[in-house]
């Protein structure tokens, strides 16, 4: 399945609950309407963001270490990288909510894997999965355009 027939399926297929196409775990159309990426509250899925950047890999979040920003609650590695995001998550959070940056930029707010990243000029990328961060990585300063052109009109 191409990569734009899989988006268009993940649109289509949205609901209220989690849905399928072929293997592909859809985000929630409630989800879809969020500012952040955040199935059951949870930012990036209880990763690290700041991780990211200082150690160059996704790191799991800890329990004891969240902030709630933008209604969603974001898990840290450590208490140095949770006080670090709280000064400037702006600085920290990953692009367009969390969401794929392949996906907003084709216009559509999919789901992300943690281990499809990338950090383009000090920005966090996430994307839906391998295939997808491949063909993001062919043109990603066109993607990148487009996606800002995009969001966040994807939400609605």
């Amino acid at each position: 399945m191409t990569l734009s027939r899989r988006f268009l399926l993940a649109a289509a297929l949205a609901a209220p609950t989690v849905a399928l196409a072929g293997s592909y775990a859809i985000a929630p159309a409630t989800a879809a309407k969020r500012e952040i990426f955040a199935p059951g509250g949870m930012a990036i899925r209880g990763y690290d963001p700041v991780a990211y950047f200082t150690e160059g890999k996704p790191v799991a979040g800890k329990p004891e270490f969240t902030h709630v920003w933008k209604s969603a609650t974001w898990y840290f590695s450590s208490a140095a990288n949770r006080d670090k995001f709280r000064q400037d998550p702006e600085r920290w959070a990953p692009q367009y909510g969390g969401y794929c940056a392949y996906g907003v930029a084709q216009g559509y707010a999919v789901k992300i894997e943690v281990d499809q990243w990338s950090v383009v000029d000090g920005k966090l990328y996430l994307n839906y999965d391998r295939s997808v961060q491949r063909t993001w990585k062919r043109d990603i300063p066109g993607y990148i355009r487009k996606a800002n052109k995009n969001w966040p009109g994807v939400l609605k």
